[in-house]
């Protein structure tokens, strides 16, 4: 079954990632939420093992110019799309992650702009909604 995800974080006027298509593995209409999060984390996990590990001592290639550096700068991660650790991904330790991530409101999901807040919580698939993800992120400071 095919799903649109959105990933937004708060702050930004735009979406991290933009509107994607996902292709998870269920046929039936109605799904919890923690299924579909065990879903989504296994196509990710599949995507993640499935790219080619670069053994190079130096990056000649992906050097950036001057004015994509500062492009990625401002968005607060630099990366150049290789993967250096060559360990694969754990999927059942991803999908654990995810659902105590959840618990722990580090993110929250919603379903045609309505939030879905428990991981029991049924979604009617056959309406096909946009899933949007938002990363929260906890302010720093201290009482004193």
């Amino acid at each position: 079954m095919e799903i649109k995800v959105t990933v937004k974080q708060l702050g930004k006027k735009h979406p991290i990632l933009a509107e994607q298509k996902l292709d998870i593995s269920y046929n039936d209409v109605n799904i919890s939420l923690e299924n579909l999060l065990k879903l989504i984390v296994q196509q990710q996990v599949e995507a993640f093992n499935a790219k080619s590990f670069e053994l190079e001592d130096e990056d000649y290639s992906k050097n950036p110019t001057e004015s994509y550096l500062n492009i990625l700068t401002d968005t607060g991660k630099v990366g150049f799309g290789s993967i250096y650790n060559q360990k694969k991904a754990d999927l059942q330790k991803a999908q654990e992650n995810a659902i105590q991530a959840f618990e722990d409101g580090m993110f929250a999901v919603f379903y045609n702009d309505e939030q879905i807040e428990n991981l029991s919580q049924t979604i009617n698939l056959c309406v096909h909604h946009t899933f949007t993800f938002i990363r929260l992120t906890f302010l720093a400071g201290s009482y004193w």
